[in-house]
């Protein structure tokens, strides 16, 4: 389901758009007086309202606040879900070109994933360190996503991290009920993504891959050090991008149907 995600919290039942996002909402959704429109609020909420007054000359739109369809904690993709449903997921990518670390942003945000942790490995592209991974750009991608899937997830991009560095996060946020996985081109090492979470009360998530030229040696041999399992999908060659939603789409509907 479609939603515009708010800056604000209403005030007094109401929501003022101005800016960027009365463009979006004139121009590209091209409301009217009198539409419906889900809008997700910094909060978590998600509210059903009504279109009720748009000023060009101002360049603001006013929402009237019709009923709360559901909150950050029950409400995911527009569905109400239990609360101890909702996984958080993590996505090591490991820093591809550009263009493709922006596609894998994109498609991640709109899966649900809640943070997205830019590795520079060994066969990163180069100056990934010096990419501008927490600016306008990548929260334009990410408000645009979550506009587009209905996501209730506020997904994060994270400053990039050292190979090492994304151990040692790893390793903060691991815990009971915790699990990661590295997608890895050789099966050798390697377990059953659905083998691997059987029986288990999964509430942390998290997937290591690797760029265009996959992962290194050392690399897989310290994330097995650290019990982050290999998992080898018998599929054609994916390319980085593709191989990043993969993964994040097997593990998703392995870990919330439980």
């Amino acid at each position: 389901m479609r939603q515009f995600v708010s800056a604000e919290e209403p005030e007094n039942g109401m929501i003022r758009v101005r800016g960027k996002d009365f463009r979006y909402l004139r121009s590209v959704l091209r409301l009217k007086a009198g539409d419906m429109l889900s809008v997700r609020t910094p909060s978590g909420a998600l509210l059903a309202t009504t279109v009720a007054g748009i000023d060009d000359d101002a360049r603001k739109i006013t929402l009237s606040v019709c009923s709360t369809i559901g909150d950050g904690a029950d409400c995911a993709n527009g569905e109400n879900i239990p609360a101890e449903r909702l996984k958080e997921i993590t996505l090591f990518m490991f820093v591809p070109k550009p263009s493709k670390f922006e596609q894998i942003v994109r498609q991640a945000c709109e899966c649900g994933v809640a943070r997205i942790v830019p590795v520079a490995s060994e066969f990163s592209q180069k100056g990934a360190e010096r990419m501008d991974f927490k600016g306008e750009r990548f929260a334009r991608i990410l408000k645009e996503a979550r506009q587009q899937s209905g996501s209730a997830v506020e997904t994060v991009v994270e400053k990039c991290v050292s190979f090492d560095g994304a151990i040692s996060m790893w390793r903060e946020m691991r815990g009971d009920g915790s699990v990661a996985f590295v997608m890895y081109e050789r099966s050798e090492f390697t377990v059953p993504m659905a083998e691997a979470v059987a029986g288990k009360d999964v509430g942390k998530a998290a997937l290591f891959v690797g760029a265009e030229g996959g992962i290194s040696p050392r690399e897989i041999d310290a994330l097995r050090n650290e019990g982050v399992i290999p998992v080898h999908f018998r599929t054609n060659i994916l390319r980085c991008e593709t191989a990043a939603i993969y993964g994040i789409a097997v593990m998703q509907n392995l870990i919330e149907g439980m």
